[in-house]
C-alpha cells in the first residue's frame, strides 16, 4: 500500500481578544513607565524594561500558526507561535472521529456544542472550509475545529467512514 502524506500550514488570524491583550500591555507599559519614573527613578526603568521584556514575549505568543500533517490516516496538529516554538496540540487516527461535518452545519450545531472541550485549530474565520470533528481525546469528548485545503480535505475524507462524514 502506498503511503500517504500531506501536510499544511494554517495561519491563525488576530482576534479582538488579542488586540485588547496587546492594547491593556502596551497601556500598562506606559503606566509603569510613568509610575516608575516619578518615584522610584532607576528601578522604574528597570521595570519598564522588564514589562517591555514580558510584552515582547507575550505578542509573540500571540501569533500562532496551525500545522496539520496527515500520515497514513495519523491526523496530527501542531501550533507553532511566533513561527519559532512549536508544540503538539492533537494527534488522532481519523478513523476514529465519531463524526466530521462543515462548522455553520445547523444539523450538528447541538452535537458540537455538547462536546466537553471544543478547540479551533483554523484561521479563525469560518469559511466553506472549515471543519469540525468530534473524537474522544485525553479522555474527553472534544470538537476540534480545522482548516483543510483541498488536497488534505480529500484524504481525511477519503479515510473517514461514510457514515461519519457529513458533507455541506
Amino acid at each position: 500500500m502506498k503511503d500517504v502524506f500531506y501536510e499544511q500550514l494554517v495561519k491563525r488570524q488576530p482576534t479582538a481578544k488579542d488586540r485588547l491583550i496587546r492594547v491593556a500591555v502596551i497601556l500598562g507599559i506606559i503606566l509603569i513607565f510613568i509610575l516608575g519614573t516619578l518615584f522610584l527613578q532607576v528601578i522604574g526603568w528597570a521595570l519598564t524594561v522588564a514589562a517591555g521584556f514580558g510584552a515582547y514575549i507575550l505578542f509573540g505568543r500571540l501569533k500562532k500558526e496551525y500545522e496539520y500533517i496527515f500520515t497514513n490516516g495519523e491526523l496530527d496538529i501542531d501550533v507553532i507561535y511566533n513561527k519559532s516554538s512549536r508544540k503538539r496540540v492533537f494527534s488522532g487516527h481519523v478513523r476514529d472521529f465519531e463524526m466530521m461535518a462543515h462548522t455553520a452545519d445547523l444539523r450538528h450545531e447541538n452535537t458540537f456544542k455538547s462536546a466537553e472541550d471544543r478547540q479551533d485549530y483554523s484561521t479563525g474565520i469560518i469559511s466553506d472550509r472549515s471543519y469540525t470533528f468530534l473524537t474522544r481525546y485525553n479522555n474527553k469528548r472534544s470538537a476540534i475545529t480545522i482548516e483543510p485545503n483541498d488536497a488534505m480535505f480529500e484524504v481525511i475524507v477519503s479515510r473517514i467512514p461514510h457514515s461519519k462524514f457529513y458533507p455541506k
